[in-house]
């Protein structure tokens, strides 16, 4: 059998699964507003700011995120270790919001779900593009490949969503922006997005970054296509406290401690760039950065890429494990180290046990200092090799290291 069967007989089998998944749980997209969020980062930030402003306009909610699942009131950590859950799955939720009375499901929505045609036969009412980066190229061959995921996504929902008045949100300065658009032209309307229109209508947010503020214009264009107040909108967004897991605050004084998923070389320079920009200049204070990459061969790439934004942006740079699955993680680290240009590497420590990387960057920090650990989030384990998981929530770790440094102080 040639690859090109195999993988014919793989979408059918996929495809498959997707409709007799719809079928069993008596097509329930059907019953409710559906909306998918789609791109490289902030899908999850832009879940819950979509979430918030619905909530805000009295809509009774449900959502299916790498961060959380929550039906009406009821709400539960994502353990599957997946940020777009199986067919099967995304059906039964989809008829748990349809039973509790929802009005509106927002599901985030990734390339390797989209793959395994885990969006088919659910019918979107309204697909949204954050941006667009390189990531995940080994599982799509590509980055070409990554991009046609995410655009397929967009031209499944033109194509075969069964819901009257689509709409398409489209971040108007994402890389490759036009491939969405011109795969949705004529199927709904697109609306372009821009944070130029956040500055213009004066909204207050809590959330720090230049990228944050894209993910609330992504946001709001999609409550205006609603045609939801700007009341509304402002209530929401203001009173917005952000996402577990990114840029989030363990501590603020004496010195920050910030914890944040980013594991792609984009979100780990905007962390970083972000973080300097709220930094005095010229006061001796330092950004202490504790980092590592995933392992099984998962964008072997971006790890020395990785390295190198540290190198550029850390005054002091601790190296540790994160995801090793089957690999060496003292070899994953030694490929992220080998991205530090010769003249950072002396600012350089490589501590394998996350612990005991995070317990060394809080006792370097001082008064007015930053601590940020990236990779991990609000994810609730570790991967290890032979499948086996390693229960983790960094919160709370950086939390009680914190409270232990307190004491002994």
């Amino acid at each position: 059998m040639t690859a090109s069967v195999k993988n014919a007989v793989k979408s059918r089998y996929h495809l498959f699964l997707a409709w007799l998944g719809s079928v069993i749980y008596q097509h329930p997209s059907r019953k409710l507003f559906v909306i998918g969020v789609t791109g490289t980062k902030g899908k999850s930030t832009v879940t819950e700011l979509i979430n918030a402003i619905l909530e805000a306009a009295g809509k009774k909610t449900s959502i299916s995120s790498s961060v959380r699942f929550k039906i009406g009131e009821k709400t539960y950590p994502n353990h599957t270790g997946m940020s777009m859950p199986g067919r099967f799955f995304l059906q039964r939720f989809l008829a748990d919001a349809v039973r509790n009375h929802c009005d509106y499901a927002i599901i985030e929505t990734t390339s390797q779900g989209a793959l395994q045609f885990r969006h088919r036969f659910i019918d979107f009412d309204v697909a949204v593009i954050t941006n667009l980066e390189p990531e995940h190229i080994e599982a799509h061959g590509s980055f070409e490949n990554y991009r046609d995921s995410k655009v397929g996504f967009f031209r499944d929902v033109a194509l075969h969503s069964k819901k009257k008045n689509k709409v398409f949100v489209i971040n108007g300065h994402a890389r490759d922006y036009e491939f969405f658009s011109s795969a949705v032209t004529g199927w709904g309307r697109i609306v372009l997005f821009d944070q130029k229109e956040i500055t213009a209508a004066k909204l207050k947010t809590r959330l720090l970054g230049e990228f944050n503020r894209e993910n609330i214009a992504a946001a709001v264009a999609f409550a205006r296509s609603q045609n939801i107040d700007w009341d509304t909108i402002r209530v929401a967004i203001e009173s917005f406290d952000g996402v577990p897991g990114r840029l989030e605050f363990v501590q603020r004084i004496p010195f920050p401690v910030i914890i944040d998923y980013a594991h792609t070389p984009d979100s780990l320079e905007k962390v970083y760039k972000t973080l300097r920009g709220e930094m005095k200049k010229g006061s001796g204070q330092k950004l202490i950065c504790v980092l590592g990459a995933a392992g099984g061969g998962r964008d072997m790439w971006k790890r020395p890429v990785m390295g190198e934004i540290a190198g550029q942006y850390c005054d002091q740079i601790i190296l540790t494990d994160e995801d090793p699955f089957d690999e060496d993680p003292q070899e994953i680290i030694d490929e992220i180290g080998s991205g530090i240009m010769d003249g950072a590497k002396k600012k350089v420590r490589k501590i394998l046990d996350r612990r005991d990387a995070i317990r060394a960057a809080v006792k370097a920090a001082k008064k007015g200092d930053t601590v940020i650990i990236t990779g991990k989030g609000s994810e609730s384990s570790m991967r290890m090799a032979k499948g086996r998981k390693l229960a983790w929530n960094e919160r709370e770790i950086v939390a009680k290291i914190l409270n232990s440094e307190r004491i002994e102080m």
